[in-house]
């Protein structure tokens, strides 16, 4: 009998977390059949030998060698089973009714997409910014249980397979920026898609200390400033007034907290990386154009090989 639910991990040279995620799948309880398809997207399968070791009938291993995020996660969708497509990233863990309450809320809502709350569990604590670093790699707005009328990431997010809009729906032209989840669901939205909020469905994120630095956080953060004005030109019509509208807002938030973030950082005040954070938001809205978006993702994260000279 096929599985009602699929739950997706995308990986990425993140052997040890994969299989990490992958346990914490397998443990779901009080939830409908399920199978576990892990996607290794490195192209030297780094992954392979680990997850292969998880040696549970449940579980499906692929290895989708483009390196890409929406490649892999379409590589995911090919093979899936289930009319119930559950995301989970490599870097996420979940607890075990977590699927559970996806399903319980996506059935109590006709909903085409569930999305849950991501919290932060630190691995290590940082020396500085703890409160920052917590809150910056968390999701969770406050909604009560039920409809809402807004979109998340696709990690913690269980999509039912008929609504989707096309059998490979995460654009490649994501693959090095991100976003690919942002496209799909507004595409989503568009076409009436009905979006649904399960407190109870949280996972578990745990950013890798390589991640957990100022660096890092604040070239996401340009990146997120950037998504509404890249929305509003990425959509079915192109919205020239909204962009107008994201890239003024853009500009008095880098006023505004540009001025903030200089004094906290003068006055080395506790609470500064938050500061810097909306600056460089406020920066992010106003140089959205797609050719300066950063790259986190896929082809961007392999090593670059030099040509020999001879």
């Amino acid at each position: 009998m096929s599985p009602a639910v699929s739950i997706i991990i995308p990986t990425f040279r993140r052997p040890a977390r994969a299989v990490e995620a992958a346990r914490s799948a397998l443990a779901q309880a009080d939830a409908a059949a399920f199978e576990v398809v892990l996607v290794d997207n490195d192209p030297d399968g780094s992954a392979l030998v680990p997850l292969r070791a998880l040696d549970d009938p449940r579980v499906v291993i692929l290895h989708e060698p483009r390196a890409g995020v929406a490649n892999a996660r379409n590589a995911g969708l090919r093979v899936a089973k289930g009319e119930l497509i559950a995301f989970l990233d490599d870097d996420e863990i979940a607890p075990p009714r977590w699927l559970a309450e996806l399903m319980r809320v996506q059935a109590a809502e006709k909903a085409d997409v569930v999305f849950g709350p991501v919290l932060t569990r630190l691995a290590e604590p940082p020396r500085d910014h703890r409160a920052y670093f917590e809150e910056f790699f968390a999701r969770d707005p406050g909604h009560a249980e039920g409809r809402i009328e807004q979109f998340y990431g696709c990690g913690c997010s269980l999509i039912r397979r008929a609504a989707l809009p096309r059998a490979e729906p995460f654009s490649v032209e994501r693959n090095e920026t991100g976003g690919e989840d942002d496209l799909l669901f507004q595409a989503m939205d568009a076409a009436g898609g009905r979006f649904a909020w399960a407190p109870g469905a949280h996972v578990w994120e745990m950013p890798e200390s390589s991640r957990v630095t100022l660096a890092y956080t604040l070239k996401r953060a340009f990146a997120y400033g950037q998504g509404p004005a890249t929305q509003a030109w990425s959509g079915p019509k192109r919205d020239i007034p909204a962009i107008g509208f994201w890239m003024a807002v853009g500009l008095a938030q880098t006023v505004v907290f540009g001025a903030v973030a200089a004094g906290s950082y003068l006055g080395k005040t506790q609470n500064r990386a938050f500061a810097y954070r909306r600056f460089v938001e406020g920066v992010g809205k106003v140089l959205w154009f797609p050719a300066i978006k950063p790259r986190f993702y896929g082809v961007s994260r392999l090593p670059k090989v030099r040509p020999v000279v001879t």
